[in-house]
């Protein structure tokens, strides 16, 4: 173990306090045996990790000492300790066009319009004037801060929809008909080409490496039509193929062993449906399968696909407020909520690595609005880069950090016999981490296996990663057992 991942076992930033249900006195206790199967160990998890994308594209132009803070937050080892960063390759709006999309969402694309040039078919590759490195500050600013905080990071590309010259609506937030393809046909060659040469330019300049690039997101589904507020695209299956068989191509040309993703559905089902159009050839070049949870239906089809498959799977996408939960920093229920929907993610997917959607999230309570619970932090983020810049740390930040101090990159998933709790066993099998989600109004005494002692860590109403009753599970909180083998003296 790494001295930082020492410093992360012991770490308890406390920054707010919560408010929440608790139990009355006279419920009663309830007793949760806790039996995993650890002489059947899962996937290696690689990790946790956030896509980058409209927070990173605002906050990495902030003011130096609140963006390190916040870098710290989540990639420090007194923070989230998390080691995986999905960098959004911009599509890039049209020059002059009405801004449309939300706070942050306007991702620079790394072309560049020479000036007097009109139409769509001007862009030139080859053409070094047609490209601007110093786009797209703020993201980039990111990559160097999360190499300065891990040593070694696991970096993705992806994208959520093409420049807007190579769309057929003109638009980078879909097609005039949101279950229209808005790539223009038979331009997968050249938005490869845009892809592959931004990762490895990148890559280059920043001295990282991308490990996998998905050029496709959340792609067969009504979410994308011209004029919605963020970008993305439309694409049929047949399409999402073509797209993966000419990224992977563009990426060899270029001599990367970057390996294409996908195809980051918003949910297994239609991943399911996905897949099964793909022919052969775009299988075989897909080198890490994602997939997003925000529907669980079907969840163990795709860790089945992944299996038989041999391919690494990731849950790459995903957050969970409540929806009628309205913004409350301090709101356990959507801190259990999250809580919950990884230990089942972790349970039925079997994920190499678990990634959330935006880890901070606009202010959202505004002009009398409930707002929502979306994201770990809060912040304004139509300040300017000057500020002011409040960061608002919520329960759903303490939740995740229940997870990712302690089930650490190395560690291999295993089975629990319990539907609210998820473990991990690190590479000696001498430490085992249990996460339990008690939910209810009752506190739960948990028997832990025999053999093994340890202690526990506690995230509820009024704590927030912080020791507790060494195997009781107080109501409404995350509690994370951490057991070891005693040691046996000769």
């Amino acid at each position: 173990m790494t001295p930082s991942r020492r410093a992360l076992l012991g770490a308890g930033l406390a920054l707010a306090s919560g408010v929440g249900v608790t139990a009355a006195a006279s419920e009663p206790e309830v007793s949760v045996r806790l039996s995993p199967a650890l002489d059947r160990p899962g996937p290696e998890f690689e990790g946790w990790g956030t896509a980058l994308a409209w927070f990173a594209n605002v906050s990495g132009n902030w003011n130096d000492p609140v963006r390190q803070r916040l870098a710290d937050l989540l990639y420090g080892s007194g923070g989230l300790g998390w080691t995986i960063g999905r960098y959004n390759i911009g599509g890039g709006a049209r020059p002059g066009a009405e801004p449309s999309l939300r706070p942050g969402a306007a991702v620079e694309g790394f072309w560049r319009q020479p000036e007097g040039a009109t139409g769509d078919a001007w862009w030139r590759p080859e053409d070094e004037a047609m490209w601007n490195w110093s786009a797209d500050a703020g993201q980039r600013w990111w990559l160097d801060a999360i190499k300065a905080r891990v040593s070694d990071p696991i970096l993705e590309a992806f994208s959520n929809s093409p420049p807007w010259f190579m769309t057929v609506s003109g638009k980078v937030s879909g097609a005039q008909k949101a279950l229209d393809d808005n790539l223009r046909p038979g331009h997968e060659a050249r938005f490869a080409a845009y892809l592959a040469r931004v990762v490895d330019e990148l890559q280059r300049r920043h001295g990282v490496a991308f490990r996998t690039l998905s050029p496709v997101n959340e792609p067969n589904t009504d979410y994308w039509f011209a004029g919605n507020r963020q970008e993305g695209a439309h694409w049929s299956p047949a399409r999402q193929a073509a797209m993966f068989i000419a990224a992977d191509a563009a990426l060899k040309a270029r001599g990367l062993s970057t390996r294409v993703s996908g195809p980051d559905e918003t949910n297994s089902s239609t991943f399911l449906a996905d897949w099964a159009e793909y022919p052969p050839v775009a299988r075989r070049v897909i080198g890490q399968l994602n997939v997003h949870s925000y529907g669980t239906v079907n969840q163990t089809g795709v860790r089945d696909i992944a299996r038989a498959s041999g391919v690494r799977l990731w849950m790459s996408e995903d957050d969970t407020p409540m929806d009628k939960d309205p913004e409350n920093f301090d709101s356990v229920s959507s801190a259990l909520a999250l809580a919950e929907h990884i230990v089942l993610d972790l349970k039925r997917l079997e994920p190499s690595a678990w990634v959330f959607w935006q880890a901070v999230e606009d202010l959202s309570a505004r002009n009398g609005g409930a707002g929502s619970n979306w994201g770990l932090i809060k912040a304004d983020l139509t300040q300017p880069p000057a500020g002011p810049q409040d960061l608002h740390v919520t329960s759903k930040y303490w939740a995740m950090a229940q997870f990712s101090r302690f089930i650490q990159p190395g560690y291999r998933l295993i089975f629990v016999d319990d539907i609210d709790t998820v473990g991990a066993l690190s590479p000696s099998g001498q430490e085992l981490v249990l996460v339990h989600v008690n939910g209810g109004l009752s506190a739960r005494r948990l028997v832990a296996p025999p053999g093994w002692i340890g202690r526990a860590v506690v995230s509820d109403a009024t704590r927030h990663a912080e020791p507790g009753a060494r195997l009781i599970a107080p109501p409404r909180s995350v509690t994370t057992l951490l057991m070891r083998r005693p040691t046996t003296r000769r």
